[in-house]
């Protein structure tokens, strides 16, 4: 993932646009994802969640992905996010406050006692070379063995028959199998991120990145096509926004920085 260099344009002055005393634009990274978003005029924005390492913020109104994240160089780099050369220690987001206002756009996010100008992008869908079945097969056995050794077997829908469903429906070819399947976890579970979407993303990802690997050739794609549609057409109703716009990314192959180490 090589970043690409750009310079945003040139933003026209604001009397008053920054409160006495406060710090000058950070530079960051953004995701090719967010170019909706960045690129395009300035939007209000609000504040929907602030942890130690990440900060994320909801447009209203505005085209996918609507909620962005803003994050610590240290931070899980999610498709959607903008990293800061700061670390979590550095607590680069102690003035960020849950509800406040923001902004978004013309290469910036800014919010009361923080703001952003965006220097680089990075690309959130993995670039894979040829992957052989049997080297798929081992990648995922390890993959299987660090989430067991981790604790993290089952997730927040152990015990829910549809998650099984769905991966025997996408294995047999069934599409209006593997769509029911997964238009019935959309939005399940607990958290800004519902398990049931966590799942839907690492499939679209998978079937997306690792589909050369499947036969017949063609297939998985053609899956994630379908699955991604259906998934995304009202996500934004069933779902929280941040688990939507995680979606809007993961179908066209957008896996972040994390899950992209991981397919690589």
């Amino acid at each position: 993932m090589t970043p690409l260099v750009r310079d945003p344009a040139p933003l026209p002055a604001r009397p008053g646009a920054r409160p006495p005393g406060a710090r000058p634009p950070r530079s960051g990274a953004a995701s090719l994802a967010l170019r909706p978003l960045l690129d395009g005029p300035r939007r209000p924005a609000r504040v929907i969640a602030v942890f130690p390492a990440a900060v994320y913020a909801e447009v209203r109104g505005g085209p996918e992905p609507r909620v962005l994240a803003v994050v610590a160089s240290d931070a899980a780099r999610m498709p959607n996010a903008v990293v800061v050369p700061a670390a979590r220690r550095d607590h680069p987001f102690r003035a960020v406050r849950e509800g406040a206002d923001a902004v978004v756009g013309d290469g910036r996010v800014e919010t009361g006692g923080f703001a952003v100008r965006v220097r680089r992008e990075w690309d959130p869908a993995p670039v894979l070379g040829p992957l052989h079945p049997a080297a798929l097969a081992r990648g995922l056995r390890a993959v299987e063995d660090a989430c067991e050794h981790a604790g993290m077997t089952g997730g927040g829908l152990a015990g829910h028959p549809d998650p099984d469903l769905l991966a025997d429906r996408c294995a047999a070819g069934d599409l209006a199998g593997a769509v029911e399947a997964a238009e019935r976890i959309v939005g399940l579970g607990p958290g800004l991120t519902p398990s049931g979407d966590d799942i839907l993303c690492g499939l679209l990802v998978a079937l997306r990145h690792a589909g050369g690997a499947v036969r017949p050739a063609g297939r998985a794609v053609w899956l994630a096509d379908w699955l991604g549609a259906a998934v995304t057409a009202d996500a934004g109703t069933r779902t929280t926004a941040l688990a939507a716009t995680l979606l809007h990314c993961a179908a066209p192959g957008g896996a972040g920085g994390d899950g992209g180490a991981v397919l690589l």
